[in-house]
Protein backbone atom coordinates (compact mmCIF):
# COMPACT_ATOMS: atom_id res chain seq x y z
CA UNK A 1 0.00 0.00 0.00
CA UNK A 2 1.34 3.59 -0.47
CA UNK A 3 3.22 5.04 2.18
CA UNK A 4 0.83 8.08 2.43
CA UNK A 5 -2.11 5.79 3.47
CA UNK A 6 -2.45 4.23 6.70
CA UNK A 7 -4.90 1.32 8.04
CA UNK A 8 -4.92 2.59 12.16
CA UNK A 9 -7.11 6.04 12.92
CA UNK A 10 -5.43 5.59 16.21
CA UNK A 11 -4.66 9.84 16.98
CA UNK A 12 -5.87 10.65 13.61
CA UNK A 13 -7.01 13.81 12.79
CA UNK A 14 -10.63 14.19 10.80
CA UNK A 15 -10.67 16.23 8.06
CA UNK A 16 -14.02 18.01 6.42
CA UNK A 17 -14.69 18.81 2.85
CA UNK A 18 -17.63 21.39 2.50
CA UNK A 19 -19.13 22.64 -0.26
CA UNK A 20 -20.80 26.28 0.44
CA UNK A 21 -23.98 25.42 0.07
CA UNK A 22 -23.20 23.20 3.16
CA UNK A 23 -21.74 24.97 5.02
CA UNK A 24 -24.59 26.46 7.58
CA UNK A 25 -25.02 22.81 7.87
CA UNK A 26 -21.45 22.01 9.26
CA UNK A 27 -21.16 24.70 11.15
CA UNK A 28 -23.94 24.10 12.82
CA UNK A 29 -23.13 20.41 14.15
CA UNK A 30 -19.47 21.95 15.32
CA UNK A 31 -18.66 22.59 19.12
CA UNK A 32 -19.64 26.64 19.56
CA UNK A 33 -15.78 27.61 20.01
CA UNK A 34 -14.92 25.78 16.76
CA UNK A 35 -17.26 27.24 14.68
CA UNK A 36 -16.60 30.49 16.26
CA UNK A 37 -13.39 30.00 15.07
CA UNK A 38 -14.15 29.53 11.71
CA UNK A 39 -16.77 32.46 11.38
CA UNK A 40 -13.82 34.73 12.77
CA UNK A 41 -11.83 33.29 9.96
CA UNK A 42 -14.17 34.88 7.49
CA UNK A 43 -14.26 30.68 6.11
CA UNK A 44 -16.89 31.16 3.74
CA UNK A 45 -16.16 27.47 1.76
CA UNK A 46 -15.15 28.84 -0.71
CA UNK A 47 -12.90 26.85 -3.68
CA UNK A 48 -9.80 26.00 -2.27
CA UNK A 49 -10.03 27.60 1.62
CA UNK A 50 -8.24 25.29 4.22
CA UNK A 51 -8.73 26.05 7.86
CA UNK A 52 -6.41 24.11 10.91
CA UNK A 53 -9.41 24.35 13.84
CA UNK A 54 -7.05 24.36 16.97
CA UNK A 55 -8.53 23.08 20.04
CA UNK A 56 -8.83 23.84 23.20
CA UNK A 57 -5.11 23.18 24.39
CA UNK A 58 -3.47 24.59 21.12
CA UNK A 59 -3.74 21.49 19.40
CA UNK A 60 -5.33 20.97 15.25
CA UNK A 61 -8.71 19.80 16.34
CA UNK A 62 -9.59 19.29 12.96
CA UNK A 63 -8.86 20.75 9.50
CA UNK A 64 -11.61 22.21 6.93
CA UNK A 65 -11.64 22.67 3.45
CA UNK A 66 -13.58 24.40 1.35
CA UNK A 67 -14.79 22.84 -1.59
CA UNK A 68 -16.93 26.30 -3.68
CA UNK A 69 -19.50 24.25 -5.70
CA UNK A 70 -17.82 21.51 -5.36
CA UNK A 71 -17.33 20.47 -8.93
CA UNK A 72 -14.08 19.39 -8.54
CA UNK A 73 -13.73 15.76 -7.54
CA UNK A 74 -10.17 15.71 -6.81
CA UNK A 75 -10.31 18.98 -4.75
CA UNK A 76 -9.39 16.95 -1.49
CA UNK A 77 -5.98 16.53 -2.85
CA UNK A 78 -5.27 20.14 -1.38
CA UNK A 79 -5.20 18.54 2.02
CA UNK A 80 -2.31 16.13 1.29
CA UNK A 81 -0.75 19.03 -0.24
CA UNK A 82 -0.70 21.89 2.48
CA UNK A 83 -1.20 19.75 5.73
CA UNK A 84 1.60 19.35 8.01
CA UNK A 85 2.73 16.10 8.52
CA UNK A 86 0.44 13.71 10.46
CA UNK A 87 -2.28 11.24 10.36
CA UNK A 88 -5.64 12.31 9.19
CA UNK A 89 -8.93 10.92 8.21
CA UNK A 90 -12.21 12.16 6.60
CA UNK A 91 -15.07 12.89 8.55
CA UNK A 92 -17.09 15.06 6.20
CA UNK A 93 -17.21 14.70 2.12
CA UNK A 94 -20.22 15.74 0.11
CA UNK A 95 -22.08 13.03 -1.96
CA UNK A 96 -20.45 14.29 -5.38
CA UNK A 97 -16.85 13.13 -4.02
CA UNK A 98 -17.10 9.44 -2.94
CA UNK A 99 -14.90 8.29 -0.74
CA UNK A 100 -12.80 6.15 -2.66
CA UNK A 101 -12.33 9.26 -5.08
CA UNK A 102 -11.38 11.55 -2.22
CA UNK A 103 -8.69 8.78 -1.08
CA UNK A 104 -7.16 9.10 -4.55
CA UNK A 105 -7.08 12.96 -5.02
CA UNK A 106 -5.50 12.61 -1.59
CA UNK A 107 -2.78 10.29 -3.05
CA UNK A 108 -2.52 12.93 -6.53
CA UNK A 109 -1.80 15.78 -3.85
CA UNK A 110 1.10 13.73 -2.57
CA UNK A 111 3.16 13.54 -6.29
CA UNK A 112 6.02 15.46 -6.34
CA UNK A 113 8.51 15.48 -9.26
CA UNK A 114 12.02 15.27 -7.53
CA UNK A 115 14.54 13.80 -9.93
CA UNK A 116 16.29 16.92 -10.15
CA UNK A 117 15.73 18.36 -6.74
CA UNK A 118 15.77 17.45 -3.00
CA UNK A 119 12.59 15.36 -1.89
CA UNK A 120 11.59 18.19 0.74
CA UNK A 121 9.32 17.92 3.65
CA UNK A 122 7.61 14.17 4.28
CA UNK A 123 3.64 13.98 3.27
CA UNK A 124 1.17 13.50 5.73
CA UNK A 125 -0.86 9.86 6.20
CA UNK A 126 -4.46 9.11 5.51
CA UNK A 127 -6.19 6.27 7.08
CA UNK A 128 -8.41 4.57 4.32
CA UNK A 129 -12.24 4.88 4.80
CA UNK A 130 -14.17 2.16 5.94
CA UNK A 131 -14.55 0.17 2.47
CA UNK A 132 -12.47 1.43 0.34
CA UNK A 133 -9.54 -0.28 -1.41
CA UNK A 134 -6.32 1.10 -0.47
CA UNK A 135 -4.15 -1.37 -2.38
CA UNK A 136 -6.35 -1.07 -5.76
CA UNK A 137 -6.03 3.21 -5.49
CA UNK A 138 -2.08 2.46 -4.61
CA UNK A 139 -1.28 0.92 -7.40
CA UNK A 140 -3.63 3.44 -10.04
CA UNK A 141 -1.71 6.12 -8.39
CA UNK A 142 1.35 4.27 -8.62
CA UNK A 143 0.59 4.03 -12.25
CA UNK A 144 -0.28 7.78 -12.74
CA UNK A 145 2.72 8.47 -11.04
CA UNK A 146 4.57 6.15 -13.23
CA UNK A 147 3.61 8.27 -16.70
CA UNK A 148 3.86 11.68 -14.96
CA UNK A 149 7.57 11.07 -13.81
CA UNK A 150 8.43 9.91 -17.59
CA UNK A 151 6.58 12.75 -19.11
CA UNK A 152 8.29 15.12 -16.65
CA UNK A 153 11.40 14.51 -17.37
CA UNK A 154 13.70 16.36 -20.06
CA UNK A 155 14.62 14.80 -23.46
CA UNK A 156 18.31 14.91 -22.46
CA UNK A 157 17.81 12.10 -19.82
CA UNK A 158 14.52 10.39 -22.07
CA UNK A 159 15.94 9.60 -25.13
CA UNK A 160 14.39 6.19 -26.83
CA UNK A 161 16.98 3.99 -24.95
CA UNK A 162 15.64 5.28 -21.55
CA UNK A 163 11.45 4.90 -22.65
CA UNK A 164 12.95 1.27 -23.33
CA UNK A 165 14.47 0.69 -20.19
CA UNK A 166 11.70 2.14 -18.42
CA UNK A 167 9.17 -0.56 -19.99
CA UNK A 168 12.06 -3.06 -19.38
CA UNK A 169 11.58 -2.38 -15.59
CA UNK A 170 7.90 -2.61 -15.81
CA UNK A 171 8.55 -6.12 -17.52
CA UNK A 172 10.59 -7.55 -15.28
CA UNK A 173 8.38 -6.31 -12.20
CA UNK A 174 5.35 -7.92 -14.20
CA UNK A 175 6.63 -11.25 -15.46
CA UNK A 176 6.05 -9.92 -19.04
CA UNK A 177 8.37 -10.55 -21.94
CA UNK A 178 9.60 -7.83 -23.55
CA UNK A 179 11.70 -7.07 -27.10
CA UNK A 180 13.05 -4.41 -28.52
CA UNK A 181 14.01 -3.83 -32.70
CA UNK A 182 16.27 -0.60 -32.94
CA UNK A 183 18.05 1.50 -35.48
CA UNK A 184 18.51 -0.39 -38.60
CA UNK A 185 16.73 -4.00 -37.81
CA UNK A 186 13.85 -1.69 -38.00
CA UNK A 187 14.60 -1.62 -41.75
CA UNK A 188 15.40 -5.06 -41.78
CA UNK A 189 12.14 -6.15 -40.00
CA UNK A 190 9.91 -3.51 -41.76
CA UNK A 191 9.09 -0.64 -40.04
CA UNK A 192 9.92 1.64 -42.60
CA UNK A 193 8.22 4.30 -41.25
CA UNK A 194 9.75 4.49 -37.80
CA UNK A 195 13.35 3.91 -38.69
CA UNK A 196 12.77 7.03 -41.16
CA UNK A 197 11.03 9.76 -38.64
CA UNK A 198 14.07 8.59 -36.22
CA UNK A 199 16.25 8.45 -38.57
CA UNK A 200 17.96 12.01 -38.17
CA UNK A 201 18.59 11.69 -34.54
CA UNK A 202 21.67 10.14 -32.59
CA UNK A 203 19.76 8.28 -30.49
CA UNK A 204 18.32 5.59 -32.41
CA UNK A 205 14.43 4.68 -32.94
CA UNK A 206 13.33 1.37 -31.80
CA UNK A 207 10.45 -0.68 -31.51
CA UNK A 208 9.55 -1.68 -27.63
CA UNK A 209 6.93 -4.52 -27.95
CA UNK A 210 6.04 -6.40 -24.03
CA UNK A 211 3.70 -9.51 -24.24
CA UNK A 212 2.10 -10.83 -21.27
CA UNK A 213 -1.15 -12.80 -20.38
CA UNK A 214 -2.03 -16.36 -20.98
CA UNK A 215 -2.28 -17.48 -24.77
CA UNK A 216 -5.91 -18.30 -25.14
CA UNK A 217 -7.12 -15.25 -23.46
CA UNK A 218 -8.60 -12.14 -25.37
CA UNK A 219 -6.14 -9.94 -27.17
CA UNK A 220 -5.70 -6.61 -25.63
CA UNK A 221 -2.72 -4.45 -27.81
CA UNK A 222 -2.11 -0.72 -26.60
CA UNK A 223 0.06 1.25 -28.97
CA UNK A 224 1.42 4.31 -27.48
CA UNK A 225 3.34 7.11 -29.13
CA UNK A 226 6.88 7.42 -28.03
CA UNK A 227 7.96 10.38 -29.19
CA UNK A 228 10.79 11.52 -27.06
CA UNK A 229 11.33 15.00 -28.70
CA UNK A 230 9.75 16.28 -30.97
CA UNK A 231 12.16 19.48 -33.04
CA UNK A 232 9.04 19.43 -36.13
CA UNK A 233 12.13 18.00 -38.24
CA UNK A 234 12.87 20.55 -41.00
CA UNK A 235 9.13 21.67 -40.65
CA UNK A 236 10.69 22.87 -37.77
CA UNK A 237 8.66 24.42 -34.48
CA UNK A 238 8.90 27.82 -33.17
CA UNK A 239 11.04 28.14 -29.50
CA UNK A 240 7.90 28.14 -27.86
CA UNK A 241 6.45 24.95 -29.76
CA UNK A 242 9.29 23.30 -28.88
CA UNK A 243 9.26 24.38 -24.93
CA UNK A 244 6.77 21.35 -23.61
CA UNK A 245 7.49 19.14 -26.43
CA UNK A 246 9.44 15.93 -24.04
CA UNK A 247 5.49 15.38 -23.52
CA UNK A 248 5.33 14.40 -26.95
CA UNK A 249 5.58 10.36 -25.73
CA UNK A 250 2.85 11.44 -23.21
CA UNK A 251 1.14 8.24 -25.05
CA UNK A 252 3.29 5.53 -24.71
CA UNK A 253 3.93 6.91 -21.22
CA UNK A 254 0.05 6.75 -20.79
CA UNK A 255 0.07 3.33 -22.79
CA UNK A 256 2.58 1.37 -20.66
CA UNK A 257 0.96 2.66 -17.34
CA UNK A 258 -2.06 1.18 -18.35
CA UNK A 259 -0.45 -2.13 -19.17
CA UNK A 260 1.58 -1.88 -15.68
CA UNK A 261 -2.25 -1.82 -14.14
CA UNK A 262 -3.47 -4.50 -16.11
CA UNK A 263 -0.92 -7.25 -15.54
CA UNK A 264 -1.14 -6.28 -11.88
CA UNK A 265 -4.56 -6.57 -11.77
CA UNK A 266 -4.05 -9.69 -13.44
CA UNK A 267 -6.84 -9.12 -15.78
CA UNK A 268 -7.43 -11.75 -17.96
CA UNK A 269 -5.96 -11.00 -21.19
CA UNK A 270 -3.25 -11.43 -23.82
CA UNK A 271 -1.90 -8.38 -23.40
CA UNK A 272 0.69 -6.41 -25.65
CA UNK A 273 1.95 -3.21 -25.56
CA UNK A 274 3.96 -1.46 -28.82
CA UNK A 275 5.81 1.74 -28.55
CA UNK A 276 7.34 3.22 -31.62
CA UNK A 277 10.55 4.95 -29.82
CA UNK A 278 11.96 8.21 -31.39
CA UNK A 279 13.43 11.51 -31.85
CA UNK A 280 12.21 13.70 -34.15
CA UNK A 281 15.52 15.56 -34.88
CA UNK A 282 17.28 18.17 -37.84
CA UNK A 283 20.41 16.69 -39.60
CA UNK A 284 22.20 15.62 -42.61
CA UNK A 285 19.96 12.17 -42.56
CA UNK A 286 16.75 13.48 -41.33
CA UNK A 287 13.73 13.13 -43.62
CA UNK A 288 12.50 15.34 -45.50
CA UNK A 289 9.51 16.91 -47.02
CA UNK A 290 8.34 15.17 -50.34
CA UNK A 291 9.83 12.75 -49.30
CA UNK A 292 7.70 8.96 -50.01
CA UNK A 293 8.36 5.79 -47.91
CA UNK A 294 6.32 2.52 -48.02
CA UNK A 295 4.58 1.67 -44.59
CA UNK A 296 4.87 -1.86 -42.55
CA UNK A 297 1.08 -2.28 -44.48
CA UNK A 298 2.46 -1.56 -47.78
CA UNK A 299 0.44 2.10 -48.02
CA UNK A 300 2.57 4.35 -49.64
CA UNK A 301 2.90 7.85 -47.50
CA UNK A 302 4.25 11.11 -49.52
CA UNK A 303 5.25 13.31 -45.94
CA UNK A 304 3.74 16.92 -46.85
CA UNK A 305 5.25 18.08 -42.90
CA UNK A 306 7.87 16.34 -41.04
CA UNK A 307 6.19 17.85 -37.98
CA UNK A 308 3.09 15.10 -38.57
CA UNK A 309 5.69 12.69 -37.37
CA UNK A 310 3.05 11.06 -34.49
CA UNK A 311 0.83 9.68 -37.16
CA UNK A 312 3.62 8.35 -39.26
CA UNK A 313 5.35 5.77 -36.39
CA UNK A 314 2.00 4.76 -34.82
CA UNK A 315 1.22 3.85 -38.60
CA UNK A 316 3.54 0.81 -38.39
CA UNK A 317 3.02 0.18 -35.04
CA UNK A 318 -0.61 -0.45 -36.11
CA UNK A 319 -0.09 -2.19 -38.48
CA UNK A 320 1.96 -4.77 -36.75
CA UNK A 321 -0.80 -5.21 -33.51
CA UNK A 322 -3.72 -5.35 -36.23
CA UNK A 323 -2.10 -8.15 -37.71
CA UNK A 324 -3.21 -10.38 -34.77
CA UNK A 325 -6.70 -9.28 -35.25
CA UNK A 326 -6.74 -8.73 -31.28
CA UNK A 327 -10.38 -8.17 -29.76
CA UNK A 328 -9.29 -4.34 -28.77
CA UNK A 329 -6.75 -2.17 -30.38
CA UNK A 330 -6.41 1.09 -28.40
CA UNK A 331 -3.71 3.61 -29.04
CA UNK A 332 -2.84 6.78 -27.34
CA UNK A 333 -0.95 9.85 -28.47
CA UNK A 334 0.62 13.24 -27.98
CA UNK A 335 -1.09 13.56 -31.80
CA UNK A 336 -2.28 17.18 -32.80
CA UNK A 337 -2.82 20.72 -32.03
CA UNK A 338 -5.96 20.66 -33.37
CA UNK A 339 -7.62 18.04 -30.49
CA UNK A 340 -6.53 20.99 -27.87
CA UNK A 341 -7.81 23.25 -29.85
CA UNK A 342 -11.84 21.72 -30.21
CA UNK A 343 -11.82 20.39 -26.68
CA UNK A 344 -8.40 21.96 -24.22
CA UNK A 345 -5.72 19.95 -22.53
CA UNK A 346 -8.26 18.49 -20.14
CA UNK A 347 -10.95 16.42 -22.16
CA UNK A 348 -9.00 14.60 -24.21
CA UNK A 349 -11.08 13.45 -27.33
CA UNK A 350 -11.09 9.85 -28.29
CA UNK A 351 -12.81 8.13 -31.76
CA UNK A 352 -14.12 5.17 -32.71
CA UNK A 353 -16.16 3.47 -35.02
CA UNK A 354 -17.70 0.87 -32.31
CA UNK A 355 -20.85 1.95 -30.78
CA UNK A 356 -20.58 -0.25 -28.18
CA UNK A 357 -16.59 -0.01 -27.45
CA UNK A 358 -17.64 4.17 -27.12
CA UNK A 359 -20.81 3.60 -24.49
CA UNK A 360 -18.44 1.51 -22.74
CA UNK A 361 -15.42 4.31 -22.64
CA UNK A 362 -18.21 7.01 -21.50
CA UNK A 363 -19.51 4.51 -18.66
CA UNK A 364 -16.11 4.38 -17.41
CA UNK A 365 -15.09 8.13 -17.61
CA UNK A 366 -18.11 9.05 -15.72
CA UNK A 367 -18.29 6.13 -13.30
CA UNK A 368 -14.22 7.18 -12.01
CA UNK A 369 -14.57 11.23 -12.77
CA UNK A 370 -12.19 11.31 -15.42
CA UNK A 371 -13.24 12.71 -18.51
CA UNK A 372 -13.05 12.15 -21.78
CA UNK A 373 -15.13 13.60 -24.72
CA UNK A 374 -16.25 11.31 -28.66
CA UNK A 375 -15.41 13.14 -32.03
CA UNK A 376 -16.39 11.57 -35.13
CA UNK A 377 -14.54 9.73 -37.10
CA UNK A 378 -16.02 12.02 -40.56
CA UNK A 379 -15.30 9.67 -43.97
CA UNK A 380 -16.12 12.73 -45.48
CA UNK A 381 -12.73 14.18 -44.74
CA UNK A 382 -11.06 10.85 -46.36
CA UNK A 383 -10.43 12.71 -49.78
CA UNK A 384 -7.68 15.02 -47.92
CA UNK A 385 -5.30 12.39 -47.25
CA UNK A 386 -4.82 11.92 -50.94
CA UNK A 387 -1.39 12.63 -52.46
CA UNK A 388 -0.98 13.02 -56.15
CA UNK A 389 2.55 10.76 -56.12
CA UNK A 390 1.32 8.13 -53.18
CA UNK A 391 -0.85 6.59 -51.34
CA UNK A 392 -1.54 9.08 -48.59
CA UNK A 393 -0.31 12.37 -47.18
CA UNK A 394 0.70 12.66 -43.38
CA UNK A 395 0.06 16.36 -44.14
CA UNK A 396 -4.12 16.87 -45.25
CA UNK A 397 -4.79 19.64 -47.45
CA UNK A 398 -7.62 20.70 -45.83
CA UNK A 399 -6.96 23.21 -42.79
CA UNK A 400 -9.33 22.42 -40.82
CA UNK A 401 -10.82 18.85 -38.27
CA UNK A 402 -6.75 18.33 -37.79
CA UNK A 403 -7.82 15.68 -35.19
CA UNK A 404 -10.10 13.62 -37.36
CA UNK A 405 -8.22 13.69 -40.53
CA UNK A 406 -5.43 12.32 -38.22
CA UNK A 407 -7.74 9.49 -36.87
CA UNK A 408 -8.64 8.67 -40.28
CA UNK A 409 -5.30 8.33 -41.23
CA UNK A 410 -4.30 6.00 -38.46
CA UNK A 411 -7.63 4.34 -39.51
CA UNK A 412 -5.96 2.94 -42.55
CA UNK A 413 -3.86 0.87 -41.00
CA UNK A 414 -6.53 -0.74 -38.91
CA UNK A 415 -8.53 -2.87 -41.06
CA UNK A 416 -8.48 -6.42 -39.03
CA UNK A 417 -9.07 -5.48 -35.19
CA UNK A 418 -12.33 -6.60 -33.73
CA UNK A 419 -12.36 -3.14 -31.94
CA UNK A 420 -10.55 0.08 -32.15
CA UNK A 421 -10.19 3.48 -30.57
CA UNK A 422 -7.59 6.22 -30.76
CA UNK A 423 -6.90 8.91 -27.50
CA UNK A 424 -5.81 12.35 -28.64
CA UNK A 425 -4.46 13.50 -25.47
CA UNK A 426 -3.00 16.32 -24.01
CA UNK A 427 -0.16 14.71 -21.52
CA UNK A 428 -0.09 17.84 -19.76
CA UNK A 429 -1.61 20.15 -17.40
CA UNK A 430 -1.48 24.12 -18.20
CA UNK A 431 -3.86 24.72 -15.39
CA UNK A 432 -2.97 23.93 -12.07
CA UNK A 433 -5.60 22.30 -9.79
CA UNK A 434 -5.46 20.35 -6.29
CA UNK A 435 -3.51 17.39 -7.25
CA UNK A 436 -2.79 18.21 -10.75
CA UNK A 437 0.63 20.47 -10.50
CA UNK A 438 1.81 22.21 -13.37
CA UNK A 439 3.34 19.50 -15.97
CA UNK A 440 2.73 16.38 -16.70
CA UNK A 441 -0.54 14.45 -17.11
CA UNK A 442 -1.76 10.50 -17.22
CA UNK A 443 -4.42 11.80 -19.21
CA UNK A 444 -7.31 9.39 -19.70
CA UNK A 445 -6.07 6.57 -17.92
CA UNK A 446 -8.44 5.58 -15.26
CA UNK A 447 -11.08 6.17 -17.40
CA UNK A 448 -9.57 3.37 -19.87
CA UNK A 449 -8.18 1.34 -17.04
CA UNK A 450 -11.59 0.92 -15.69
CA UNK A 451 -13.04 -0.09 -19.24
CA UNK A 452 -10.74 -2.28 -19.88
CA UNK A 453 -11.30 -3.93 -16.32
CA UNK A 454 -15.12 -3.75 -16.11
CA UNK A 455 -14.77 -5.25 -19.83
CA UNK A 456 -11.90 -8.41 -18.51
CA UNK A 457 -11.97 -10.23 -15.34
CA UNK A 458 -9.27 -11.19 -13.17
CA UNK A 459 -7.09 -14.25 -14.31
CA UNK A 460 -8.22 -15.64 -10.91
Amino acid sequence: MHPCLAKSAKGAVPLHAVAERDLKAFLAKRPKRAAAYLKASAFAAGEDELRLVPGALGEVAFAVLGLGAARDPLAPALFSERLPQGTYRFETLPKSIPADLATLAWLYGTYRFARYRSAGKSAPRLVVPDGVDGEELSRIAGAVFLARDLINTPANDMGPEDLAAAARAVAKAQGARLREIAGGALLKQNFPLIHAVGQGSARPPRLIDLSWGRPGAPRLTLVGKGVCFDTGGYDLKTAAGMLTMKKDMGGGAVALALAQLVMQARLDVRLRLLIPAVENSVSGTAYRPSDVFKSRKGLTVEIGNTDAEGRLVLADALAEADSEAPDLLIDIATLTGAARVATGMELPPFFTDDEALAAELTRASAAVRDPVWRLPLWRGYEGALSSSVADLTNSPDYGYAGAITAALFLNRFVTQAKAWMHLDIGAWIDRPRPGRRRGAEATALRALYAMVKARYGRTG
